[in-house]
């Protein structure tokens, strides 16, 4: 019944593990239909590379199984608990990229080294509080940053990527892993300079 729905987030999945920002079976993304007041998300524990259409799973919005040959993904409470907090939100991407999940795993964010950064990150990557993978506490801590900004770094977990389509959150998750990238690069030969707030408005005024 959902299969436009399926098949997008079928879509976004392969091109995230072709990406490097999945591997094995980590991470989830998932999008939500406001008018239906459904989710369709990523299965648990199927390998990217296998996935078909039939392993995307629905779920309504109170996480009852609607569609799907498998579970829902583990962590399909926080991304119900963010489509419920943040109503222009209907797309999330999470990831364990390698170079965004270092810096949260020692609980640094990454400040603004590229002024790309700014349209589609918001500027710092922030970290988000450790929750409990697969808990609802998890997407309550990560929408304290999201609110704010449309990507995050999570505590001790990866990385979270939101926006009001799986497009825009699908490339702000790329542009996570390049921006965390880019600083781990720039750490090894020397002192990163950050953008002036000077230079971002300048920018800011200029791109308007």
């Amino acid at each position: 019944m959902y299969t436009k729905l399926k098949e997008e987030v079928l879509k976004y999945s392969k091109d995230a593990f072709a990406g490097k920002l999945f591997a094995g079976t980590s991470g989830n993304l998932s999008v939500f239909d406001r008018e239906n007041k459904v989710m369709a998300i990523t299965p648990s524990s199927v390998r990217y590379e296998t996935m078909t259409v039939k392993d995307i799973v629905i779920v309504d919005q109170d996480g009852i199984k609607l569609e799907g040959d498998h579970k829902p993904s583990s962590e399909w409470k926080m991304h119900l608990e963010i489509f419920h907090q943040l109503d222009t939100v209907n797309a999330v991407v999470h990831t364990h990229s390698p170079y965004a999940t270092s810096f949260a795993v020692v609980n640094k964010e990454i400040p603004t080294i590229l002024i790309e950064m700014v349209p589609f990150l918001g500027g710092d990557l922030k970290v988000s509080k450790y929750a409990s993978p697969g808990s609802r506490e998890l997407g309550i801590s990560v929408c304290k940053v999201l609110r704010n900004s449309p990507a995050s770094l999570m505590q001790n977990h990866g990385a979270i990527a939101v926006g009001e389509d799986l497009s825009k959150a699908y490339i702000r998750a790329e542009y996570i892993e390049d921006a965390a990238k880019i600083y781990h690069h720039s750490l090894q030969i020397g002192k990163p300079r950050t953008m002036t707030e000077k230079e971002i408005k300048d920018w800011v005024e200029s791109w308007d």
